[in-house]
């Protein structure tokens, strides 16, 4: 049997963009040819930050078809939306009764949003919200979960969790999953602020490049890109930041290595290497995005494959509860006895 691998992505944005496709979607592709892979959209993380609800609706079905257009294959990978399969919730309240308070409060990411909003503004979904990233993943009996740094720590939960299971039900109760990094993986930053992560959630709309935005204003977002002032094009992460960025865009896009732009680009202004790779990104996302629009032009068929995504990780999924409720102690339905 193939190890399993299962991520997710929040449907918090009207559009992924190219940090999520090149940092995630790239390596799912690639995981499908040699794990069992499960994808999902996680929209009950996304009730966090109280979305509108018809908002969060069409995020979600966005955000699923942009993984089908990314090459994200329902034939070969198991793609479906958090909401649709009750287990999670369920295995998450379960989870919550084996952490400890001061675990759960150590997270930096609770610490860092809570702070933002205040607490007034800070619901015990967020503070669980965690948990709820555990049970996702050990639903499935994961083997890895493609992570960045940021959740690193996340997944530390979900290992101890999975330990403590297996101390204290048994040998066998989880799997205990592991981290797939990938180095190489080329880190987009914000075009306006070089310095920060390309995010769903920039400050400015200019400095993101989304997958379903309009190719003019992808164009326009890198044209106005921030640079620097001495107007020589070279790769130096910490004094020239947001050239660095262009050319490792231009890098992961076009094939050639930084090292090669850079000789090209010898004795050319920011203004050439900014109008070439806005003719670049454009070409590479229009077929992309023009797939993606597809599925969520076609309702009907974009939650066809989601609800047998969805049956399918039931199957899996309500095979882990039973087994977790069982060892846990609670009585079994008659139907399943």
């Amino acid at each position: 049997m193939k190890p399993r691998v299962f991520s997710a992505m929040q449907p918090t944005a009207d559009s992924l963009q190219l940090g999520n496709y090149l940092g995630a979607l790239v390596q799912w592709v690639r995981l499908q040819d040699t794990h069992d892979a499960i994808y999902s959209v996680v929209d009950l993380h996304a009730l966090t930050v109280a979305p509108d609800p018809e908002v969060l609706r069409r995020r979600s079905r966005a955000t699923a078809a942009q993984f089908l257009a990314a090459g994200v294959d329902p034939q070969r990978s198991i793609v479906f939306l958090q909401s649709h399969v009750a287990e999670h919730a369920q295995l998450a309240w379960l989870l919550s009764t084996f952490t400890g308070m001061g675990e759960a409060g150590r997270m930096t990411q609770f610490k860092d949003k809570s702070a933002k909003v205040g607490e007034a503004g800070t619901n015990v979904g967020l503070f669980t919200y965690p948990i709820l990233m555990a049970a996702d993943i050990l639903l499935y009996d994961t083997d890895l979960v493609p992570v960045g740094e940021d959740q690193r720590q996340h997944l530390e939960l979900s290992r101890d969790l999975a330990e403590r299971l297996n101390t204290r039900l048994g040998e066998g109760s989880v799997v205990v999953p592991d981290a797939h990094i990938v180095e190489s993986v080329a880190k987009i930053y914000d075009l306006q602020d070089p310095t920060k992560k390309m995010s769903k959630s920039a400050v400015s709309p200019k400095g993101t490049i989304e997958i379903l935005q309009d190719p003019r204003q992808v164009a326009k977002n890198i044209k106005s890109a921030a640079t620097d002032s001495d107007a020589v094009i070279a790769f130096d992460r910490e004094a020239k930041a947001g050239v660095s960025n262009l050319l490792t865009i231009y890098s992961a896009l076009d094939g050639r290595s930084v090292e090669q732009l850079v000789a090209d680009y010898e004795g050319k202004m920011y203004g050439h290497l900014k109008v070439d790779l806005a003719e670049v990104v454009v070409s590479y996302l229009t077929p992309l995005r023009d797939s993606a629009m597809e599925w969520i032009e076609s309702p009907a068929r974009l939650d066809s494959v989601l609800e047998e995504g969805a049956a399918k990780a039931r199957t899996i999924a309500s095979a882990t509860l039973a087994r977790l409720y069982e060892r846990v102690g609670l009585v079994a339905p008659t139907s399943r006895r």
